[in-house]
């Protein structure tokens, strides 16, 4: 029963093991696309924590009944479940493995990212209802794997699993742990248009610092559409940028660990990629593409001129 696994030992056949988005790592990562190498604490490491903590029985309890149209019954039932995970003890095994492989890792800090084992597929996207913690350093790091299990039982991702029929038993939850890139640049790649849902068309997004602040929309990123077969820039919008997020180098955890920071005005006025670094990252979404055969929903970041993908997955919504 593998409690942990390296990307090179995972592909996309392993969505039961390692979650969406550490099946996606795992399978780029052995496609050759710039992945920041990781590990994943795998779903059997979550399934042996239930199990020794004899939790199942509470969490069933406190679910069974639940009216999630209810705003205050769903967040005290959510915040009551969470609560019984991050009490309960990890493990020993566990707990030694991850810190045997997080050692094997280039020293500094990760990200460590929910994977739930039905997300990012087709016919269900649970991406970003779990949590994500960034620059996590080796002390906090089984703190933080146990927190993002944790984060299976956040108020949305139950109202989720109960609108589409999923049960909350059948939904385990594996945990990426990805050296961490100290983006000077970060964005999303859609290699369809997510608007209208042209396919001929790739729409990028950038902005200055680390992606959690455009995923979370906590600011506005350029935007820059791209023809898919010529792979010139069809449309450019520069957005102003008055702060990014970055590494508090004087924190190791917690939420302190990021920073907002302002950006110079006259750098904040200019476009965040040159028009040769949007064909550059288009080229490697259509490689991304071409791999999976489907439309994707990729995100990226740059640290000292190089392109890293840090996640894929399918696009499920698309306009037009």
């Amino acid at each position: 029963m593998k409690l942990v696994a390296w990307f090179s030992e995972i592909d996309r056949s392993h969505i039961a093991l390692a979650g969406g988005k550490g099946a996606n790592l795992g399978e780029m990562t052995k496609a050759g696309l710039p992945v920041p190498p990781g590990f994943v604490v795998t779903a059997n490491a979550y399934s042996q924590f239930l199990s020794q903590s004899d939790l199942q029985p509470d969490i069933a309890r406190h679910l069974s009944g639940l009216d999630c149209s209810n705003h205050d019954e769903l967040q005290r039932v959510a915040a009551d479940v969470k609560c019984l995970i991050t009490s309960a003890t990890i493990p020993t095994n566990v707990a030694a493995q991850i810190e045997r492989v997080f050692g094997a890792l280039k020293p500094g800090p990760v990200a460590v990212r929910s994977s739930a084992t039905a997300e990012d597929l087709a016919e269900a996207s649970f991406a970003g209802q779990q949590s994500t913690f960034l620059n996590v350093h080796g002390g906090a790091l089984v703190d933080a794997v146990q927190d993002c299990w944790a984060s299976l039982f956040e108020p949305q991702a139950i109202a989720y699993r109960e609108r589409c029929g999923f049960r909350h038993t059948d939904v385990r939850i594996a945990v990426v742990v990805q050296e961490m890139v100290q983006s000077r640049r970060s964005g999303v790649m859609f290699t369809v248009h997510p608007v209208t849902g042209d396919r001929g068309q790739i729409v990028i997004e950038a902005a200055y610092g680390l992606g959690e602040a455009v995923v979370s929309g906590a600011v506005t990123p350029d935007m820059y559409v791209v023809g898919k077969q010529s792979l010139q820039i069809e449309e450019k919008m520069t957005s102003p940028q008055e702060r990014e997020l970055v590494r508090n180098r004087e924190t190791a955890t917690g939420e302190e660990a990021n920073v907002w920071v302002a950006v110079a005005p006259e750098r904040g006025e200019m476009p965040k990629l040159s028009d040769r670094e949007v064909q550059q990252l288009a080229e490697l979404g259509c490689r991304i593409e071409m791999h999976y055969g489907a439309p994707q929903d990729i995100e990226w970041a740059e640290d000292g001129g190089r392109f890293y993908v840090v996640q894929s997955r399918p696009v499920t919504t698309m306009g037009g």
